[in-house]
């Protein structure tokens, strides 16, 4: 399942794109030589994904030592170069199962694996099911596509989210909202910023009429719409002490069962929501050993949420379990 950039306000921002350099946050000179190294190792791997890679060609093509590469990909990232370059080829073998014919054994030696064993074993570890069972499913949705790292990417994961997450078992608790459907960003028909803005603009107008309401907080609450829907719903939402609370008319109840979350903060504009996300899934998540319930993600906007501030605080959390 895939979840990206949501949020309260500040949508005009966030469609419009840019960075933290456009406003005003200029990185010192050593940074920017850092961001630079790596993100020409970045486009080598890219440029030979489909072949092998040895990691001293890597930062060979940055121009760096070996040693000194290895240290700033992890500091910037993370990650380790060896586990970058496995799930970037884990997510391009992920997309040629749904997307081609071929067999399971020569996308397993294109991903850079010695066997299709040795592949089954990789993949189910990253994603939780087989190539086998993954092509059957047939949803290229299912999971979030391993990002490829860009200088604004690097810039975020290394100064606005934590990159190691609360994890905490939440009570159930129940939710009162308006609800839309959209598509993500991972689809051809991704309309996030069509449906979104709108919703909130409305829910926060009604807000107050939401009886029992948590106060000064909204939380957005995310799910796949149906099984097997390339769609996703979203809630904009007021936590209320009681369930049983009446509902006012246009608006629905969600309940969020128990669940251990793993709770990561979001640091930033809250246009560049998408990386914190980005980082969660493709890099947290695959890192962790741990596996996501599908339950709903659910954002938090508390007293830290500034819509239009580089100071703005959002909290991104996410269900999950020991596999």
């Amino acid at each position: 399942m895939t979840h990206r950039d949501q949020g309260v306000a500040g949508w005009e921002m966030r469609e419009a794109g840019g960075s933290p350099l456009s406003e005003g946050m200029p990185l010192r000179d050593w940074n920017m030589d850092y961001l630079q190294q790596v993100q020409r190792g970045v486009d080598f791997i890219e440029e030979h994904l489909d072949e092998d890679i040895e990691l001293a060609d890597v930062s060979r093509a940055a121009g760096v030592s070996h040693w000194h590469f290895l240290r700033i990909f992890r500091a910037l990232t993370n990650e380790t170069l060896k586990s970058y370059i496995r799930s970037r080829r884990l997510a391009s073998a992920r997309l040629s199962l749904v997307g081609s014919q071929h067999s399971v054994l020569p996308i397993a030696l294109a991903a850079g694996f010695e066997s299709q064993a040795a592949f089954t074993r990789a993949f189910k570890r990253a994603f939780g099911v087989t190539p086998a069972r993954y092509r059957r499913l047939g949803d290229e949705h299912l999971f979030l596509e391993k990002m490829r790292i860009d200088a604004d990417y690097l810039r975020h994961i290394h100064r606005n989210v934590s990159v190691e997450p609360e994890l905490n078992h939440v009570p159930a608790q129940s939710m009162v909202g308006m609800a839309t459907r959209f598509y993500d960003v991972g689809s051809e028909r991704h309309n996030i910023g069509e449906k979104l803005p709108p919703l909130w603009t409305e829910f926060m107008s009604r807000f107050d009429e939401v009886e029992g309401k948590l106060p000064g907080v909204a939380y957005g609450v995310i799910r796949q719409a149906e099984p097997g829907s390339e769609q996703l719903q979203y809630v904009a939402a007021a936590r209320v002490e009681d369930g049983g609370r009446t509902v006012p008319a246009g608006m629905v109840g969600v309940e969020i069962p128990a669940a251990t979350y793993a709770t990561f903060e979001h640091r930033g504009f809250p246009k560049d929501l998408d990386f914190t996300v980005s980082y969660v899934y493709s890099t947290w998540l695959m890192q962790s050993g741990m596996r996501h319930t599908y339950g709903p993600d659910v954002e938090t906007y508390g007293e830290g949420y500034r819509p239009e501030s580089p100071d703005s605080v959002i909290h991104y959390a996410i269900p999950v379990r020991q596999p």
